[in-house]
C-alpha cells in the first residue's frame, strides 16, 4: 500500500504502541519516541519507521498519536510539546483515560489551536496488530474527519459518539461492563458446579438471545429503558423473588456471591419504591431519581 503523506508522530512504544506503529505504518510515514531505547530499536527494526531520541522532535508531525501507560504521561507529553505545536496539529488519544481527563487535554491544547480527538481501542494488542480493532472516537466532527485517515490504519470500525470525551466514556463503561459480568459469570458457575448444572451447558443456556446475558440488552434496556415502556412484562416484585431465590440456592450450595448479592439490593429498593407491579426494567426509573437524568432515548 502507498504510504500518505506525513509523518504521523506517534508516543509510546510499549505492548499497544508497538501494535500502533504497526498499523500506521502501512499508511504513513511514522516518526516514533519512547523513553525506552530498547522499544525504539525494536519498532525502527519491525517496521521501519522512524525513531527519535528526544520527544520534542515528535512536533515535526502536523498529527500525533499517543499511546501512553497513563493520563499524566500524556499530559506531559503535550505540555512539553505544545509550544513547538503548530496551530491546526491533531493529537488522536489511543490510550484508555476518562473523559475528564479528555476535557484538561483539551483545556490545555485549544489556546494554542491544537486539536484533541479521542480515538480508544476496544480490543487487545493482538486484535490491533491484525487488523481487527474497532475504535471509538468522540470529537468536533470536523477534527474527526481530518483523523480519518489514522483511524482508517488502526481499525476497520469506527464508531463515532459524540465530543470529545465521549469516545473514552464509552470505553471505560464498556468495561466495567465486560468486568462487572465476569463476576457474575464466575458466580454462575460456581452456582452450576455445586448443582450438578454442567458449566458448558450453562454457557449454551446463557448465549441464547432470549436468555439471561442478552436478553436485559436487547428487550428490556433497548426495548423498555431506552422507551420508558414498562407496563406489562416480568414485575419487578416477580424479578426480586426469582433473586431471593438465586441468593436462597448459593446459601444452600455454599457459593459465595458478591455482584448478584449486590443486584439483589436494587430489587429491594425499587419495591420499595413502588415499583413492583411494574417491569422490572423499570429499576431504571431509580437511577434517573437519583441522578436527575432520564435514561429515555426519545427524552434526549
Amino acid at each position: 500500500m502507498t504510504r500518505q503523506d506525513g509523518p504521523v508522530a506517534l508516543a509510546g512504544l510499549g505492548n499497544m504502541g508497538s501494535a500502533v506503529a504497526g498499523r500506521l505504518a502501512q499508511r504513513f510515514r511514522v516518526l516514533g519516541f519512547d523513553v525506552d531505547p530498547r522499544r525504539r530499536a525494536d519498532a525502527a527494526d519491525r517496521y521501519k519507521i522512524a525513531v527519535v531520541e528526544d520527544v520534542a522532535l515528535l512536533a515535526q508531525a502536523s498529527i500525533l498519536v499517543l499511546s501512553l501507560p497513563t493520563p499524566e504521561i500524556s499530559a506531559t507529553v503535550v505540555r512539553t510539546l505544545l509550544a513547538d505545536l503548530p496551530p491546526g496539529t491533531l493529537i488522536v488519544e489511543t490510550s484508555t483515560v476518562n473523559p475528564t481527563d479528555m476535557w484538561r487535554l483539551r483545556d490545555v491544547c485549544s489556546p494554542a489551536g491544537v486539536r484533541v480527538v479521542d480515538g480508544a481501542i476496544l480490543s487487545g494488542v493482538a486484535q490491533m496488530a491484525a487488523g481487527r480493532s474497532t475504535l471509538l472516537v468522540g470529537g468536533k466532527a470536523e477534527d474527526l474527519d481530518a483523523a480519518a485517515g489514522v483511524f482508517a490504519a488502526l481499525a476497520p470500525r469506527v464508531l463515532r459518539f459524540g465530543d470529545v470525551g465521549s469516545g473514552m466514556a464509552a470505553k471505560v463503561i464498556n468495561n466495567a461492563v465486560a468486568h462487572a459480568v465476569m463476576v457474575i459469570l464466575v458466580e454462575a458457575g460456581a452456582m452450576a458446579a455445586a448443582t450438578g448444572v454442567a458449566l458448558h451447558d450453562l454457557a449454551n443456556l446463557l448465549a441464547d438471545p432470549d436468555a439471561g446475558l442478552l436478553r436485559p440488552l436487547t428487550h428490556r434496556f433497548v426495548e423498555r429503558v431506552l422507551r420508558a415502556d414498562y407496563e406489562g412484562g416480568m414485575p419487578t416484585e416477580a424479578a426480586r423473588k426469582d433473586s431471593t431465590l438465586a441468593l436462597a440456592l448459593a446459601q444452600t450450595s455454599g457459593v459465595p456471591l458478591f455482584a448478584i448479592q449486590g443486584a439483589h439490593t436494587v430489587y429491594e429498593l425499587a419495591l420499595a419504591d413502588g415499583l413492583g407491579r411494574l417491569d422490572y426494567a423499570s429499576i431504571a426509573q431509580l437511577w434517573e431519581g437519583w441522578t436527575n437524568r432520564s435514561l429515555c432515548k426519545t427524552a434526549e
